[in-house]
């Protein structure tokens, strides 16, 4: 971990500033505006992948999916390249999350951030990002639902990521990533979680 020196501070805070900029880009609005519509007046309220599919089909779910994580790998990937740091690294993708569940140009209301959240981690550690999103794309095809994929897969990236932490071949930033990631990722899907408690959560139609 860095040394917490005025400089490191600054970049850690620009990082965290141009990854919120970043995560904010409203991609399900603006193409649900191309369409006519506010996809956040449709199904769940989100501007996510899954109410997309829902709304719009899967063209314009599968385009913004690919955008959405392309907003976390692109938000990490600025600040590796320009502070060379994990604590900048990690502060541009947990703050491209909040960017995209509050996003600044689209009123503060997005969506959940599990793709955004998932590209950041292909950057901080790519084979923990590709085995969460290979068990979460598992469990949605056998389940069919959206919202039980995505925290399975963040709760194996957090476990997988404790796991090499414990075992010393992970530092502690990543760990600290995962850890925050897959908090927000969960708040924000509280009513998925009662509803999959309640055996009400809406399937995907295949």
């Amino acid at each position: 971990m860095s040394a917490l020196t005025p400089h490191t501070v600054l970049l850690v805070a620009l990082a965290a500033l141009v990854g919120y900029v970043v995560g904010s880009v409203p991609v399900g609005y603006l193409i649900g505006r191309s369409q006519g519509i506010d996809i956040r007046t449709h199904g769940s309220g989100k501007m996510g992948a899954t109410n997309v599919l829902r709304t719009l089909g899967p063209r314009a779910s599968a385009l913004v999916m690919l955008c959405d994580v392309g907003k976390g790998i692109l938000a990490v990937g600025l600040a590796l390249l320009a502070a060379h740091t994990l604590s900048a690294e990690t502060a541009a993708g947990v703050a491209a999350i909040v960017g995209h569940i509050f996003p600044l140009f689209a009123g503060f209301r997005g969506g959940r951030g599990v793709a955004t959240s998932l590209g950041a981690l292909l950057v901080i550690s790519p084979l923990v990002g590709l085995a969460a999103l290979a068990i979460g794309l598992v469990v949605i095809a056998r389940s069919r639902v959206a919202s039980l994929g995505s925290l399975v897969g963040g709760g194996l990236a957090l476990a997988i990521m404790l796991v090499l932490f414990l075992h010393r071949t992970e530092t502690l930033l990543p760990l600290i990533y995962c850890l925050l990631a897959f908090a927000i990722v969960a708040a924000a899907h509280r009513d998925n979680i009662q509803r999959l408690a309640s055996g009400t959560e809406r399937k995907i139609q295949l």
